[in-house]
């Protein structure tokens, strides 16, 4: 048996293999220091970017906070836009129905102009229409408009239906 840090009586090495070892190790010794610098560096680069993404965190719940109270203050403003636009069209409801027939009225006149050339009978459909309760005419005729455009209603018939249904 040997002891350690004593040479063994028989050496099977040779002094050039010896020193190609002790090279070797010297070698290994040198990797391993490029190493752990390397582990370092990397590992001062990792703690750099967690800092960063501590910034980036914070910088988004920053924008969050300031885009949520940019989006109350937006929608507030528009409901009072959207309030002082519908009190300005229900003060001007009775004007809008008034334009409005007028002109329909002179579509109806264009298209009686127009359906003299064919036959003057025209049937009236019988539809489940909404009858006007005398508020909100504005919303009332639009609804009408649609509801004539979705049954394909001619111009003429417009206004015979509308009567049968006040």
């Amino acid at each position: 048996m040997s002891t350690p840090g004593k040479q063994p009586e028989s050496s099977s090495m040779t002094h050039e293999e010896e020193e190609e070892m002790i090279h070797d190790i010297s070698k290994l010794q040198e990797q391993v220091q490029h190493m752990s610098l390397s582990q370092k560096l990397t590992e001062a680069k990792i703690k750099g970017m967690e800092a960063k993404m501590d910034d980036l965190k914070t910088g988004m719940a920053d924008l969050k906070t300031d885009l949520k109270t940019d989006l109350k203050t937006d929608m507030a403003d528009l409901k009072t836009d959207l309030t002082n636009f519908l009190q300005e069209i229900l003060t001007n409801g009775e004007k809008v129905v008034k334009e409005t027939h007028d002109v329909n009225k002179r579509v109806v006149n264009h298209d009686s102009i127009d359906s003299n050339v064919g036959s003057k009978t025209h049937h009236i459909p019988k539809i489940d229409m909404r009858k006007f309760d005398g508020k909100d005419p504005a919303t009332w005729i639009l609804q009408m408009e649609q509801f004539f455009d979705l049954n394909n209603v001619q111009n003429t018939q417009k206004v015979r239906m509308a009567q049968q249904y006040k």
